[in-house]
Parts: structure tokens; C-alpha cells; sequence
């Protein structure tokens, strides 16, 4: 028999286990789907695992490094396995917390894959979910109201470099090695591969970097890719732009793997252990039935409008699966966007402009708002403060000093565009660069906020003041 809901949600990942709860707490039937486990990329593939390799790396330079601090310490040894135990332990005390979650807000889970239907004698609109059971039982019927669709994206691949799992690695593969290669070739120098390589190279890989793009982390600001270039090639990271990987050149050997790239229209061999290709993520749109809907792609991408409506009223869509900008902490607010707005709710769109992006690479780069260029090309006429770690005091006691805080503003009216980070930390403080977008703050008001002494976030007051010339200790 068919089992009513006001909403079925595709998918238990970031966006769909919070859209399930949102939707439980306003009182709506709520149903979730989900094929793996709960929790989804960020938990399993993602986030969770890999910021845990990255602190183990970190650790293991401070150690390495400990004579700077005064402390003599033994040798530092690499046990990768107790690594990758603890990187597990984590996965699993999170998994058990999300469980809790949707026993806690009485919602029913299917462990299948599910499929929407077209109109039948269920309802007269498509959207009617049939579950594919993963013990094998009989396909279950749910009937909702409304659809969520959060069904996430997966590692895209180049043509020709074929994931193998041995020698050519996604970052779904790259979580499970067991040992850490001696030298890696990375394909892609966007945040993930950037994060990879700062990882592996902490953790004594040779580590080569091949990027299309004139730049690494083309996405951000240019002087925060430039600082990030310097500091990754000053460890001993091989960097290469302009870098077109030929994957027809792919060749394996026992022990080894090679490609050729295009630079600057020569061609180059590349060897080494490993390749771990990090070029993007693609949605998972397939088999879901999709065809039944009138629901529209875009490069492989679901469309909606600002609340996440798809071409079918009643479905929505959140998360990786639309695009956008794929992080765990904005599918998790469209989808609690999602349920406010098919609930009835009074709804706001998400200001995008207002959320901060985060890179857990050694140092940290984090993010808010405009690129100095991009607000240029909006026809701002901009004006722009920076500030070094290096004259910041908690950075020296810290041993971490290098990068900077750079903030830019609107010369006409002072409010802040866009606020851009690299160094110790700066993942945890990009939130009072959030707020500030969020209110509108100009950056006056952020140099005027007294920061608390000695603290990393002295560097934001310093840089807002930097923006009139006035800041204080450079």
C-alpha cells in the first residue's frame, strides 16, 4: 500500500537529513530516502573525513617543528593507520548524532533509491516516489505532497583518466588509501586538489599540481591565490598553470603512472605513484526519473527558482544536485529554505553574496563576498585595507605568521564587498566577516568593533582600519 506524506526528500546528505528535520519541527509528515547512509558526502566522502586527514598532517608538522617552541621531542613517526582509524572513529560518532537527529523528530527513513513516477492513480501529478528497497523487499509506494530533491553530485572524471582506485584516485578513492605514496600527481588546482595537496605534501609526499587554469583557486581572490601558490611551492609543492592534461598520454606501469599536459603549447611527461584527478563534482540526476517530470537541467544541473521550485511546483531541489555553490553549510540552508517555502511560510531567498567559503589547506584561506576584481567589474570603484599576520602577535606565539587579512569596501560608500583571508585559522573567523555582509557593515564600524588582545582576529580590525590608512601596528 502507498504511504502519504507532506514531503519526501530524495537524498540524506547535508541538505536533505536538515530539510527533513526543518520539515518535522513544523509538523509536516516527513519521509527520507536515502541509498548509502545518512549524512551523505560531506559526512562519508567529504568534509568530515577529509578536514580529519588535514588535522593529523597538521599535527604531525608540529611535531616535526617542535624544537621551535622549545620542545625537544622524539622523532617524528607516521602511524597513516591510527590516522585513518581516527579519521573513521569521527565518521562514526557524527553518523550515530544524525541517526539520533531523525529518530529524535519521528521520520521515516527508506534505505533504497528512489524514483519519482508520473501521474498515476496516486495523484494526477508526477511526483508519486517509488523506493527500490536495498534488503531486496517489495518496491514501497510514497505519495507527498511535495518533493525534495537532494540527491548530491559525485567526483567528476576526465575521458581517458579512468578511475581505477589504485592508480588513478578520486578524493572518494584518496580517503581510503592506506598508505601515503611517495609522490602524487594532481590533476586540478581547485579547492579540493589544493587541500589534497597540502595534505600529502605534510605528510612527506612529493606533490605536483597540474592546473588549466592561469592560476591556482581561480575562484578567489587573486592575491589570496597568489600567497597560496607561494607558501604551497616553498614546501615543496610543484605547481603547474596553464597545465592541459593530455589523458589519452595516460600510461601504467607496476609502481608508477604517467600523462603528458600541454604548457604554454609544449608538451610535458609527468610520472609519479599516484594521480588523484580533482577537477570538479557532477550531480547525480540519473535514474531518479527526471524524464517523468517537466523538471529542466542545465549543464547537467537541476534549475529552480530563488525557493528552489523546480518547473514542477510541488519538487524542489537543494544542494550539490542544482549547482551553484556546492558546500555542505548552503544545501543545508536552501534546504531549510526549501520547507519554510513550501510549508507557507514567509520566506527570504539566500543572499549568496553573504556566504562564507572555506579552504582547510595549511594555511587556511577563507572567504566573503566580492573578489577585488569582481567587484571592479560590477562598476565598483573600490578601496582596499590589508594587514599581515606577521605583525599580529597571537600569530607569532601561534608559530604561524604568514598570510594576510584583506578587506575590500566601496569607495563611495564604505560598506564592506568583500572580505578575503589566508592563515592560521581563518576558517574560524570568517564568521565576523559573514555578519558584517549579512548587516551591511562599512569598515569603519568593523575597525571601530575592539578586537580582544592577543588574538588571531585582530587582523580584521586591522585590516578595516588598513582600509583609510589608519591602521595602527603596520
Amino acid at each position: 500500500m502507498a504511504e502519504e506524506y507532506d514531503v519526501v526528500i530524495l537524498g540524506g546528505g547535508s541538505g536533505g537529513y536538515v530539510s527533513a528535520i526543518q520539515a518535522a519541527q513544523l509538523g509536516l509528515k516527513t519521509a527520507l530516502v536515502e541509498r548509502e547512509k545518512l549524512g551523505g558526502t560531506c559526512l562519508h566522502k567529504g568534509c568530515i573525513p577529509s578536514k580529519a586527514l588535514l588535522r593529523s598532517a597538521e599535527v604531525f608538522q608540529t611535531v616535526k617543528n617542535s624544537e621551535i617552541f622549545g620542545v625537544i621531542a622524539s622523532e617524528a613517526a607516521l602511524n597513516f593507520g591510527k590516522v585513518q582509524e581516527r579519521k573513521q572513529s569521527i565518521i562514526a560518532t557524527l553518523y550515530e548524532g544524525v541517526k539520533r537527529l531523525i529518530k529524535k523528530g519521528r521520520i521515516d527513513v527508506y534505505e533504497g533509491t528512489g524514483r519519482i513516477l508520473g501521474p498515476s492513480i496516486f495523484s494526477p501529478m508526477p511526483g508519486t516516489i517509488s523506493v527500490e528497497m536495498n534488503d531486496g523487499t517489495e518496491n514501497k509506494m510514497l505519495v507527498p505532497k511535495n518533493v525534495i530533491i537532494a540527491t548530491g553530485s559525485r567526483p567528476r572524471t576526465l575521458p581517458g583518466l579512468d578511475i581505477d582506485g589504485k592508480q588513478v584516485l578520486s578524493s572518494d578513492e584518496a580517503l581510503e588509501i592506506q598508505n601515503i605514496p611517495d609522490s602524487i600527481l594532481i590533476v586540478g588546482g581547485g579547492v579540493i586538489g589544493i587541500e589534497w595537496a597540502s595534505m600529502l605534501c605534510d605528510f612527506g609526499a612529493k606533490v605536483t599540481i597540474l592546473e588549466f587554469a592561469e592560476r591556482i583557486l581561480p575562484p578567489e581572490d587573486e592575491d589570496i591565490s597568489k600567497e597560496m601558490a607561494r607558501l604551497l611551492e616553498k614546501r615543496g609543492v610543484n605547481i603547474i598553470t596553464n597545465a592541459k592534461v593530455l589523458p589519452e598520454t595516460l600510461k601504467r606501469k607496476t609502481g608508477s603512472v604517467s600523462v603528458q599536459a600541454e604548457v604554454h603549447g609544449e608538451r610535458e611527461e609527468f610520472q609519479a605513484e599516484k594521480i588523484l584527478v580533482s577537477v570538479g563534482r557532477q550531480a547525480n540526476v540519473e535514474k531518479m526519473g527526471l524524464e517523468n517530470t517537466e523538471i529542466e537541467l542545465n549543464k547537467g544541473f537541476i534549475q529552480t527558482n530563488e525557493f528552489y521550485q523546480t518547473k514542477e511546483s510541488h519538487i524542489y531541489a537543494v544542494g550539490d544536485v542544482i549547482g551553484g555553490m556546492q558546500l555542505a553549510h548552503v544545501a543545508a540552508h536552501e534546504g531549510m529554505t526549501a520547507v519554510s517555502h513550501l510549508a507557507g511560510r514567509e520566506t527570504e531567498p539566500i543572499d549568496y553574496t553573504t556566504v562564507s567559503c572555506c579552504i582547510y589547506s595549511n594555511p587556511e584561506i577563507a572567504s566573503v563576498g566580492l573578489t577585488e576584481k569582481g567587484a571592479e567589474k560590477q562598476g565598483y570603484e573600490v578601496k582596499v585595507g590589508k594587514f599581515p599576520f606577521s605583525a599580529a602577535g597571537k600569530a607569532l606565539v601561534y608559530g604561524q605568521s604568514e598570510g594576510f587579512v584583506k578587506i575590500i569596501a566601496d569607495q563611495k560608500t564604505d560598506d564592506v564587498l568583500g572580505v578575503h583571508m589566508i592563515g592560521p585559522h581563518v576558517t574560524d573567523m570568517i564568521s565576523e566577516a559573514g555578519l558584517a555582509k549579512l548587516l551591511d557593515a562599512a569598515s569603519w564600524e568593523i575597525g571601530r568593533m575592539i578586537h580582544p588582545h592577543p588574538t588571531l582576529s585582530e587582523a580584521i580590525g586591522e585590516a578595516a582600519l588598513a582600509v583609510e590608512g589608519r591602521a595602527i601596528h603596520i
